[in-house]
């Protein structure tokens, strides 16, 4: 099983894996798919957090994460990120696979200066790799979604301290 960014040649394959993997997931709105290629059409991609795994030369799971932003934030030491979508194909789930790719990205994350990570998602399944509820951090979502699963993580101890400020999701 490898994990390596995906390269343009990946991009048809990407999108029906990203497309089948959440017709199986316990939420999905069926645009993830169609939200990669936004991503990668706009100015917040960033082609190296674009990662698939791979296992027998076919792609079996897929994260991206894009440049995003904290309103009211102006301390530019300040370098975050959104993660999502993420995702695993049915019959390899886990396998802690998506674990292992999330570390991964936030280890290349890391090495391009970004410090904390945002997304929407199950806290039951990314407390498990460290984020935490993002008001924990001072950080309020200007959108209609609970609490609880508006999430963050610190790639460097002590990034979001004292740092208030709303986010939106795309």
């Amino acid at each position: 099983m490898i994990i390596r960014q995906e390269t343009k040649q990946d991009f048809k394959e990407v999108y029906k894996l990203v497309k089948d993997a959440f017709e199986t997931a316990r939420v999905s709105n069926g645009k993830e798919q169609d939200f990669v290629n936004e991503i990668r059409a706009g100015e917040k991609y960033i082609p190296e957090l674009s990662l698939v795994v791979e296992e027998q030369k076919r792609l079996i799971a897929h994260i991206i994460l894009s440049k995003f932003n904290i309103k009211g934030c102006s301390n530019p030491k300040i370098k975050p990120l959104l993660l999502g979508p993420v995702c695993v194909m049915l019959g390899y789930r886990n396998e802690k696979i998506g674990e292992r790719l999330i570390k991964k990205s936030f280890e290349i994350a890391k090495g391009l200066g970004y410090n904390c990570i945002f997304l929407v998602g199950d806290p039951n399944y990314y407390y498990r790799v460290g984020f935490r509820q993002a008001i924990e951090y001072g950080i309020k979502c200007e959108d209609k979604i609970e609490t609880k699963y508006v999430l963050a993580i610190e790639l460097v101890p002590n990034t979001l301290k004292n740092v208030k400020g709303t986010i939106s999701f795309p």
